[in-house]
């Protein structure tokens, strides 16, 4: 029985700029990584990990990963620390 689709920051709160991973599964193929709708720049480290970085404006909520057909979104809100 494998996992279902999901993604998971690490840390679950930073400033913008900081480094964060996004673990989860079958990242592969991400096309966009967004923190509550502000596109991040990104880098696929392998098929359970994401690093970026939180970017400019971007405000408190869910970290979204599109790997289409599909959006996976955070089960926990990110937080922009000041």
């Amino acid at each position: 029985m494998g996992l279902k689709p999901f993604v998971e920051t690490r840390p679950t709160s930073a400033k913008v700029g900081a480094t964060v991973t996004i673990l989860g599964n079958n990242l592969t193929a991400a096309t966009t990584v967004t923190f509550n709708g502000v596109a991040a720049a990104f880098s696929v480290v392998s098929s359970t990990e994401i690093t970026t970085s939180v970017p400019a404006g971007a405000t408190s909520g869910r970290v979204e990963v599109t790997i289409p057909p599909k959006t996976l979104k955070s089960s926990v809100n990110f937080r922009v620390t000041p």
